[in-house]
Parts: C-alpha cells; sequence; structure tokens
C-alpha cells in the first residue's frame, strides 16, 4: 500500500476483498474527517476492473454531500481523488441509471448525512433488490434497528423496486444529524422470538412463485426448530409498486435480547422458485446457528459506526467475513480507532473498537 502525503491519504483498493466496498467506507470517512483520500487499483481484481456505474454514483453523492471535488471518477478508472469541503444539508439525488444497488449506495451516504449541520434527504435511483448487495428490505428490516442501538435514527421510504436489468427502483432516506454515534455492545443472543418476512413477485411473475418461495423457506425453518413462530406474507407489486419484472424473498429473526438476522433470496430465470426459498432458509440458518448477535453481512456495515463511536463497542459475531476483515482495514487505516478480534469458538468472534469519539461540531458547540 502506498503511503500517506500532502494530498492526502492513499489507499490501495486491491487489497483483501478489492472490490466496491472499499471506496464506500474510505470516502465516507475521507468526507466525515475531512481529509483528502487518493483510492488506486480500484477493483483491479475483477473481471471489469475500475469503476462501474454504481460505483461512480456512490463517490458523486459523497462528494455532493460534502461540498468536495472530485478527480478521475469515470466509469473505467482506476484511480481517483476526493477532496472533501463541509458537510452539508438538504435534498439530494442519486441515480445509477442502471440496476445499481440503491442500498450500496445509502451505505455511502448515510454516515454524511449523520454530521450534517440540518436535516438530509436522499432520493436514490437504481436497483432495490440486486445480485450481490443486500436487499431494500434487508436495509429496512435489519439494519437499521441494529444502527438505531448507535443512536442512529433515519426514515428510509421504498417508493418503488427496480431489478436487474433495467432498475427503476426509488428510494428515500431521510436523516435528522446527530451529535455523537454512541458506543454499542451486542454480546447476548437470547432466545428466537419470532420470524418474519415477505416473499413477492413483481410485473408478469405469477403470485404461485412468491408462494414457492415462502413454502421452501419455511420447510428449512421447520427442520431447523419446528416450534418456531413464523409469519412469511406472500405479495404481489403492483405497476405503480414496482418497475419491471422481479421477485425475491426476506426472512428475518428477532431474539429476545433484540438481535435481528436474515436471510435473502434474489430470483432470477435460471433458478427456481423453490431453490430461491430454499436459499433464504439455509442462510438465515446457517447465521442462527452459528449464534451470533448479528449475521454474516450486518458485521462489516458497523465497522466504520464502531469506528466513529464514542466509546468502546463490542459485538459477538459468526465467522469473521473477508468483507469484515478489509472494512476494519480501511477504518484503522484513516482513523486512529482500534480492533481487536477475538475468536470464542470454531463459529464465534468477539469484535471490539475503541471509537475515536468523532463529535458533530454544529451540535456539540
Amino acid at each position: 500500500m502506498s503511503g500517506d502525503s500532502s494530498e492526502g491519504i492513499t489507499i490501495d483498493g486491491s487489497v483483501l476483498e478489492g472490490g466496491g466496498q472499499i471506496l464506500r467506507n474510505a470516502t465516507a470517512l475521507s468526507c466525515i474527517l475531512g481529509c483528502s483520500v487518493i483510492i488506486e487499483n480500484i477493483r483491479a481484481g475483477r473481471s471489469s476492473p475500475g469503476l462501474r456505474p454504481q460505483h461512480l454514483s456512490g463517490l458523486e453523492i459523497c462528494r455532493d454531500l460534502s461540498g468536495g471535488k472530485l478527480n478521475g471518477a469515470e466509469v473505467g478508472s482506476q484511480k481517483v481523488k476526493l477532496v472533501p469541503g463541509k458537510l452539508k444539508s438538504g435534498s439530494f439525488l442519486a441515480d445509477t441509471k442502471t440496476a445499481g444497488s440503491v442500498c450500496l449506495l445509502t451505505q455511502s451516504a448515510l454516515p454524511l448525512m449523520l454530521f450534517a449541520d440540518n436535516p438530509t434527504e436522499v432520493r436514490l435511483r437504481g436497483g432495490t433488490n440486486a445480485a450481490m448487495a443486500p436487499p431494500i428490505d434487508y436495509f429496512i428490516w435489519v439494519l437499521k434497528p441494529v444502527l438505531e442501538r448507535f443512536g442512529i435514527t433515519f426514515e428510509c421510504i421504498l417508493n418503488r423496486r427496480g431489478f436487474y436489468p433495467r432498475g427503476g427502483g426509488e428510494v428515500v432516506v431521510k436523516a435528522n444529524p446527530i451529535a455523537f454515534i454512541k458506543p454499542v455492545e451486542l454480546t447476548e443472543f437470547g432466545q428466537i422470538r419470532r420470524i418474519f418476512g415477505l416473499s413477492f413477485v413483481a410485473g408478469t411473475l405469477p403470485i404461485k412463485m412468491a408462494h414457492l418461495m415462502a413454502d421452501s423457506a419455511r420447510s428449512v425453518i421447520r427442520r431447523f426448530d419446528k416450534n418456531l413462530q413464523m409469519n412469511i406474507e406472500v405479495k404481489k407489486e403492483t405497476d405503480r409498486t414496482a418497475f419491471g419484472n422481479g421477485s425475491g424473498i426476506i426472512l428475518v429473526a428477532e431474539t429476545s435480547t433484540g438481535c435481528v438476522l436474515a436471510g435473502t433470496g434474489l430470483g432470477s430465470r435460471d433458478v427456481k422458485a423453490e431453490d430461491v426459498g430454499f436459499q433464504a432458509g439455509e442462510e438465515l440458518v446457517r447465521n442462527l446457528e452459528q449464534g451470533g448477535c448479528v449475521d454474516d453481512f450486518m458485521q462489516d456495515q458497523l465497522i466504520v459506526m464502531m469506528a466513529l463511536a464514542k466509546g468502546r463497542s463490542k459485538i459477538r459475531t459468526g465467522s469473521i467475513t473477508l468483507h469484515t476483515q478489509t472494512a476494519i482495514h480501511i477504518a484503522e487505516r484513516m482513523t486512529a480507532a482500534k480492533f481487536t478480534i477475538e475468536k470464542i469458538s470454531e463459529k464465534q468472534s468477539i469484535i471490539e473498537c475503541e471509537g475515536i469519539g468523532f463529535e458533530n461540531k454544529v451540535l456539540s458547540s
């Protein structure tokens, strides 16, 4: 990895996971901390290296929210520089013009919105249910309640679902600024209280597919524990609530200590509906069997918040993912936060971090 210079912190975008997550976390921290960042070798190991349209949209929304400047930001570029200005409030738009994930855009935008001087609204357009990204339902039903434990409150409104290849989805995120991020301790799993979820189809796809996904998921969960209370809604989206053909399922488990974990599945032409439901059920059961307080997809999404928090956070997880290792690497590279990982069993680890206690200067003055 290159070193720092008077021009800012230089990040090697090919390290560890080597994907778009490095861009999202590095640019978010750059804008919040007010330090320039240069990201090189962007997605160097991918089949189509460099920026894709959704990555460019993420960079642009960070630039807009911070009143900053971007150099080298174009599709295919493997090196960009972001010089942030002062975080701004107001209304903003980020449009991938593709089926690029709006949830990944939100990962970039939300941390910046928390440290603005007034409420901020961001309208995001693209894919709400996309491959290689959490669905919007995960963001609302799973990530949102966990972030609330950090003292982070926001509203996420799903106006319209959008799918590959045309996108067309729209989500509006509204957030009020906070003085600082609270540390969290999530170490007690408790008992599973209930499982709920949604199985849906949109466009010309028949409602039968949604029933098949839900039935398959239920059968997997019953094999895990036949006594669990389950409520999986089956839904046919309308032309107003979805753009184009698409389908998906999310299953959410809540525990007595407030843990929220999930399993998801995304429909495609090449996969039977029953197999999509089976995948979601298997994913949820795998997360539950690990006994972590957050699921595998949540781990890395909490690292930036832990690094910025005012105090020590402690979270019990399942096996540490490569995305989480990458997120920790970037957080330690760009802040004074220090993380420790203690493996407490074959399937469980404890992540601890003494956050830097970053404060919103407007609200804390």
